[in-house]
């Protein structure tokens, strides 16, 4: 049986189960139900991982690819996530004003280091070497804009712990999952039982946007309403 670092009791992996109609709001103590408003929405992402969450929602928005240049802060993987979400949020500002806006950006911290998306099949195989037994934090920087108001930000932090991985076990999740558009090459919500063992926090943090986070934004805010 392995003994997890720290004593730490993470969640073993299990497949996603996440609704359409329903949303943990964490900070009312329960689960909440929810109904959609009028306001239509821009997210300002091309991941369908992201888009996939906030339909979940049941929010109405319009997806926007912010044209932006990203940086890469090898030792500053939150600070990297922050700004990259902030220029996103910019870019769909300048061209968008007057409306609600949500962006997001997601980078691995492994060992201090940032880690982003592969540029190559190697670089990918590489990466899943290391993470191979080990734990690493999933980084996401969520960038929010009500129309009228001044931006917000805040980042969320999920844990993976990978299973022993050897080549063969990474050439076969690749057969099924393309690792490169996604931070740390690989995806929880694909085939994510052949390589993670467990993981803390936020799933959802982890596929790149914080449904809990997002959610309690948008009833803060008035843009979907909870109710019993």
């Amino acid at each position: 049986m392995h003994v997890f670092p720290n004593s730490l009791q993470p969640t073993a992996y299990q497949p996603a189960s996440y609704g359409t109609l329903v949303i943990p709001l964490h900070s009312f103590g329960r689960t909440m139900k929810h109904k959609r408003t009028a306001e239509r929405l821009i997210l300002g992402s091309a991941s369908e991982r992201r888009k996939n969450i906030l339909d979940s929602l049941n929010v109405v928005f319009d997806v926007v690819v912010s044209n932006v240049d990203e940086v890469a802060h090898p030792g500053d993987p939150r600070g990297a996530a922050s700004e990259n979400a902030v220029r996103k949020m910019e870019w769909c500002r300048d061209r968008y004003p007057g409306r609600s806006i949500i962006t997001a950006d997601t980078v691995i911290d492994f060992e201090g280091k940032l880690i982003g998306k592969p540029a190559t099949m190697a670089e990918a195989e590489s990466i899943l070497r290391k993470f191979s037994e080990k734990w690493h934090t999933v980084v996401t920087a969520v960038a929010f804009s009500l129309r009228g108001s001044a931006p917000e930000s805040e980042v969320v932090e999920s844990r993976v712990y990978f299973k022993p991985l050897n080549d063969k076990l990474i050439r076969t999740y690749f057969q099924s999952v393309d690792p490169m558009d996604k931070a740390g090459a690989y995806d929880i919500d694909q085939n994510g039982d052949l390589i993670i063992q467990a993981f803390e926090g936020s799933r959802t943090n982890i596929m790149g946007l914080p449904r809990e986070t997002v959610g309690q934004w948008l009833v803060d805010n008035q843009l979907i309403v909870a109710g019993e």
